[in-house]
């Protein structure tokens, strides 16, 4: 079957594609969506002055609210109506996953199937809603506190102001959910996922442009940008190599006789992925920093002292900053990996279809060797995402070169690449095989 699948995707062409209808109007309504989010992240929120707030953001380029501006795709810098972007979501989604290992309830819901599901997402969303609130308020006390040299960032400010910046902020984060659910179901690929992806991959004609000209201002050297971009090269044919890379355990069936014919005794493979935990960690881990280095950037603009150290420690390429940074990588990788893959249901399904692992027992000791198993392979791919995302961090931070060239920017945009073309070869697979079955019910009918 493999061989198959293999053979139809290697046929696959610009001919093929044009006849897959279904395919284009997916990508059509893809293309689309983004476009509208692409729109919200330059309609600003109201009562701001958005020359005052570049200027303070300017000022304050290379510090932690630079990578929260890449994950909204510029839509912070210009404080528009999409400021948030999906972070609380994410937010979210990593304490209901948190959440899911210490209560027993959430634990049994999430096995419940479709209907528990369901009922996760809703809670996440209702979490989400109390976060945006928070952060929200949060941002419009902090943008009242904000001046540049010409003013006040906001143009009005007290109760009103505040209200409408929460509600704005709340129904930015609210829409592209529903945007993101939209291109999922509609679309190609994981549309919170493209949101994201869609946000950084704009800002990267500037982030070239910006490299470019410190080259011209003699801020770095020809041969500084030119091994900037062949190392932003070797590291993406790295990141698709080990995304790429699996462990496949060989898992035997047993003979059984049905009657006069002999059934199973074939071979197969359980492939463990390198990287299980895939591009989560570091977002994870970029939400987990975002939240205080936000309101500590905030309180250090009202005249705060400790929170301007603490602002400082937790800029781009600080020693704090890639300590926690790293460290909360490496605990997402093993915490996302072992939510998504438990080698004690593992084991129990492969032992109920008769499956086995040669030279291992059934039951416990398949579960603690595909335990063991795991443990290693997440290990190095919990280093491997700790080094794509901690060099760049530190070239940000000695050569002063752009956020968005980041590690964390490069996987993203990578991984997200790589499953959206994935999905694509797959509808095109599937409407091929569904031509190929037209093509015999139309011989099987000529024959008649």
């Amino acid at each position: 079957m493999a061989s198959q699948a293999e053979q139809f995707a290697s046929q696959l062409n610009l001919g093929a594609f044009g006849k897959a209808t279904e395919l284009k109007k997916r990508l059509w309504f893809t293309l689309g969506a983004l476009v509208v989010y692409r729109l919200g992240t330059y309609i600003p929120i109201p009562g701001i002055d958005p020359s005052i707030l570049s200027d303070i953001f300017e000022q304050q380029s290379g510090g932690i609210l630079s990578m929260f501006n890449m994950f909204a795709g510029g839509a912070l810098e210009r404080m528009t109506i999409f400021a948030l972007n999906v972070m609380p979501y994410i937010s979210a989604s990593i304490i209901m996953q948190l959440m899911t290992t210490v209560s027993p309830k959430l634990d049994q819901l999430k096995k419940e199937g479709e209907s528990g599901r369901k009922k996760m997402n809703q809670y996440t969303r209702y979490l989400t809603v109390l976060l945006c609130l928070v952060q929200g308020y949060g941002i419009s006390v902090g943008l009242e506190s904000m001046t540049g040299s010409t003013g006040s960032a906001v143009i009005d400010p007290g109760m009103f102001f505040r209200f409408t910046t929460v509600v704005t902020l709340l129904g930015g984060t609210m829409f592209l959910l529903w945007l993101g659910e939209q291109i999922t179901q509609r679309g190609v690929g994981n549309g919170i996922s493209l949101i994201i992806f869609s946000g950084i991959v704009a800002s990267f004609p500037g982030a070239i442009a910006q490299l470019l000209e410190l080259g011209r201002v003699g801020s770095l050297s020809a041969f500084a940008i030119l091994a900037i971009l062949i190392g932003g090269g070797l590291i993406i044919y790295w990141i698709v190599w080990m995304e790429r890379a699996q462990r496949r355990l060989i898992v035997q069936y047993p003979k059984r006789q049905v009657g006069n014919r002999m059934f199973g005794g074939e071979n197969s493979h359980l492939p463990l992925k390198l990287n299980t935990a895939g591009v989560i960690p570091p977002i994870f881990a970029s939400s987990i920093l975002l939240m205080p280095a936000t309101f500590a950037s905030f309180a250090a603009a009202d005249g705060a002292g400790w929170m301007s150290e603490i602002t400082r420690l937790l800029g781009r390429g600080q020693p704090l900053y890639l300590l926690i940074f790293g460290s909360a990588i490496i605990f997402f990788c093993f915490f996302y990996t072992a939510v998504v893959f438990n080698p004690a249901d593992t084991a129990d399904n492969l032992r109920k279809n008769g499956g086995f692992i040669p030279g291992i027992r059934p039951g416990k000791n398949t579960t603690e060797y595909l335990d063991y198993v795991l443990t290693r392979i997440t290990t190095v791919g919990a280093i491997y995402l700790m080094i794509v995302c901690l060099i760049p961090e530190l070239l940000i931070g000695g050569l002063n070169i752009p956020i968005f060239l980041g590690g964390t920017s490069l996987l993203i945009c990578v991984t997200v690449t790589m499953d959206t073309v994935a999905q694509i070869q797959s509808h095109m697979l599937a409407h091929q095989y569904e031509g190929l079955i037209k093509k015999s019910k139309l011989k099987g009918r000529n024959k008649r």
